[in-house]
């Protein structure tokens, strides 16, 4: 079986080759030439280097896949132009060279997010029947990719995965909050709800999704299936680093001034001015019911292991 991986070279997607090279999928990754490869580079794997932005110049090689996961896009951008050319013009351009060269496709996965939908507004977990309400530009013009994927779904065999907050060896964004309770403190603006997903099982959940018939034309919530607070998680967090740490209050009204000062120091870090609004809201969680009954998707990773074990790779990489 043939796939081709965009965003390959990023937190999920690097770990998503590493999977589908272990269920013998031969893979090829759509990388920038100035992408850092340090996560594929002992694997055997193929490359087609280009930008998605410029895809008309070499979409003949967008053929003879049996899977495409788009993966690529921005989750962070200072501005709203960036997101929506790569969260949605993109995503556009991909499925339309996939429709005119790649034949007899079984699926093509678009990784959304949970942010395409919104926060909970009447407290109960969304579910892929709840109305889209974004709440950032990330949010809204992963929307607008989703769009662009069921636009196409009467020519290609499509699915859509709204993952929600997710963790594990190698990400950046959870990485903040580890460095914050290493020092002895977590930011705290009021109690917050959330769902989350261990990254590997986020990749199980994309690969079943994509050899699941009844996958196609769906769209999935994926997560651990709990509730958890922000107080839980920075316990857990506290606990793999054997340390204690302290909450810092943090009024929501200073959150947009924290924010830019956020961005003025790290452009493509996760504090930054538009991120910002989905952390005004304190229920991001998701129903994922449907996954279960149609993909007999479940977990193995414990937040606690997924916990332990992203603070050890931290560590192991000097990354604190």
């Amino acid at each position: 079986m043939k796939a081709l991986v965009t965003g390959a070279a990023g937190f999920i997607g690097s770990h998503l080759v590493e999977a589908l090279i272990k269920r013998d999928y031969e893979v090829t990754c759509l990388v920038r030439k100035t992408s850092d490869l340090k996560w594929l580079e002992h694997l055997d794997i193929k490359y087609i280097f280009g930008d998605l932005s410029a895809l008309e110049t070499y979409s003949g090689k967008i053929a003879g896949f049996d899977y495409i996961f788009h993966l690529a896009g921005l989750t962070k951008a200072v501005s709203e132009k960036d997101f929506y050319t790569a969260n949605s013009d993109n995503t556009r351009k991909l499925l339309q060279a996939t429709a005119e060269r790649t034949q007899n496709l079984k699926r093509f996965v678009f990784l959304s997010s949970l942010a395409a939908i919104g926060p909970v507004c009447n407290g109960n977990p969304v579910t892929e029947d709840s109305a889209p309400a974004p709440v950032s530009n990330y949010g809204r013009s992963k929307l607008e990719g989703e769009k662009a994927v069921w636009e196409f779904k009467s020519r290609i065999p499509v699915t859509i995965i709204r993952p929600p907050g997710v963790y594990g060896p190698r990400d950046k964004d959870f990485f903040v909050l580890f460095k914050a309770i290493k020092k002895g403190f977590f930011p705290y603006w009021g109690k917050c709800f959330y769902s989350l997903l261990y990254v590997e099982d986020l990749v199980q959940g994309i690969i079943q999704s994509a050899e699941k018939k009844e996958a196609e034309g769906r769209a999935f919530f994926l997560s651990d299936n709990i509730v958890h607070t922000n107080e839980e998680i920075a316990r857990e967090i506290s606990s793999a680093l054997n340390t204690k740490a302290i909450k810092l209050i943090l009024p929501r009204s200073i959150m947009p001034f924290l924010a830019f000062i956020g961005q003025k120091i790290d452009k493509k870090g996760i504090i930054n001015v538009d991120r910002i609004n989905d952390f005004q809201y304190s229920n991001w969680t998701c129903d994922i019911n449907r996954a279960q009954k149609e993909l007999g998707f479940s977990t193995k990773i414990t937040l606690r292991e997924g916990m332990k074990w992203t603070a050890d790779w931290y560590r192991i990489h000097q990354w604190l």
